[in-house]
């Protein structure tokens, strides 16, 4: 081997990590519902792993607001607010609209062509009333500018942000009416493909701020 070739470590996913995601991700689906317990050795043994990545992971969930402990008392999943949600909508509006400034430049018939499928997608799922897959669509249409904003710190925050607002669609679903999304979905693809960047910003924000006040009703 040449001396000057260097050996890469294998980046393999934390146990923390795994942990983590595997409790956001029951969370976020209501598998643990709002004011479950939950029980750190009772984790530790379905997940098969000692009390300390369980541990860290609740203390990430807990600095995200998903979960809720106190001196005393056992950790629990933290309960839904509307009124909670709906500031949190207006955060999450704010950091897609600017992303959607950010990605503008860099929109090409390739995103165009996914934010397409992405809403075709949702559309159906709604009318299935397949929640999840409905929100996933959701998600993934979006996810279209995130990506292309090319901005991680926008990543990261949404990252931390969407877990409550994921849950409060996903508990809500049935009382949503999602024609009115999926138009305004249509209406951001054709302002896209006209060039009119100030008015997709606008569109992509509306979209959120008017889920928001729906859910929190």
């Amino acid at each position: 081997m040449d001396k000057n070739q260097k050996i890469k470590k294998i980046i393999r996913p934390s146990l923390r990590d795994q942990v983590y995601e595997g409790l956001k991700s029951a969370i976020m689906t209501l598998e643990f519902q709002p004011g479950e317990r939950l029980h750190d050795h009772q984790l530790a043994e379905d997940f098969g792993v000692s009390r300390t990545p369980v541990r860290e992971a609740l203390k990430r969930l807990e600095d995200e607001g998903l979960v809720e402990s106190s001196p005393g008392s056992s950790t629990k999943v933290a309960p839904l607010y509307s009124e909670e949600a709906k500031h949190t909508f207006v955060v999450v509006a704010a950091l897609q609209a600017l992303a959607a400034r950010l990605a503008f430049p860099f929109i090409g018939e390739e995103e165009i062509k996914e934010l397409s499928d992405a809403n075709k997608n949702f559309k159906y799922r709604m009318r299935e009333r397949d929640a999840r897959g409905a929100i996933e669509e959701d998600y993934r249409f979006h996810n279209v500018f995130v990506r292309a904003s090319k901005n991680p710190e926008i990543e990261k925050m949404l990252a931390r942000l969407i877990g409550n607002v994921y849950r409060l669609e996903l508990s809500k679903f049935s009382s949503v009416e999602g024609e009115s999304s999926y138009r305004d979905h249509q209406e951001i693809i054709e302002a896209v493909q006209k060039g009119e960047k100030e008015k997709v910003e606008k569109l992509v924000e509306k979209n959120w701020l008017t889920l928001g006040d729906k859910l929190a009703r």
